[in-house]
């Protein structure tokens, strides 16, 4: 368990602060409690990649794919500078959508979605940037989503 570091603070002098130690304790209370119920942790990252169109709103009806992936210790360069130039590929249809360490692409529907992704192999130079991005990959996750009645995603 990590260091709690606490300043001590005259309480007379400083009456204002007494709320505020009492609500840190109770704080630092609940955590250890969380922390006995807790089994796994994920934690992402939302930086977005400098290559990748900036995200708009775009005409629906749509379906998102969401593509996460965990790669191999000390290739992220790698990756990133692989994708930079397979995201050209992949701008059939407007696809692209969002990309921090997972990518999300939109299509109208599964059919756009399969067309989409046939079109890039289709493209010379798609095949070689697979080739070199696969072998970086730990673990890939890919969910397709529907956007809810009230996102601006549609």
């Amino acid at each position: 368990m990590g260091c709690t570091y606490l300043r001590h603070i005259d309480i007379g002098k400083n009456a204002h602060y007494t709320s505020e130690i009492l609500i840190f304790q109770e704080f630092l209370k609940q955590q250890l409690e969380r922390g006995k119920l807790l089994r796994s942790r994920h934690l992402q990252y939302l930086l977005s990649f400098s290559y990748w169109p900036p995200v708009v709103a775009r005409e629906g009806p749509n379906i998102y794919e969401i593509r996460s992936y965990r790669l191999k210790p000390g290739t992220m360069i790698e990756w990133g500078n692989n994708w930079a130039r397979a995201i050209n590929y992949r701008r059939n249809n407007d696809e692209p959508f969002a990309a921090f360490f997972s990518q999300i692409g939109r299509y109208k529907d599964l059919q756009a979605r399969k067309e989409t992704r046939e079109s890039a192999w289709r493209s010379p130079g798609w095949d070689e940037c697979v080739a070199y991005t696969v072998p970086l990959i730990r673990e890939m996750h890919s969910r397709v989503l529907h956007p809810t009645s009230f996102s601006p995603t549609q």
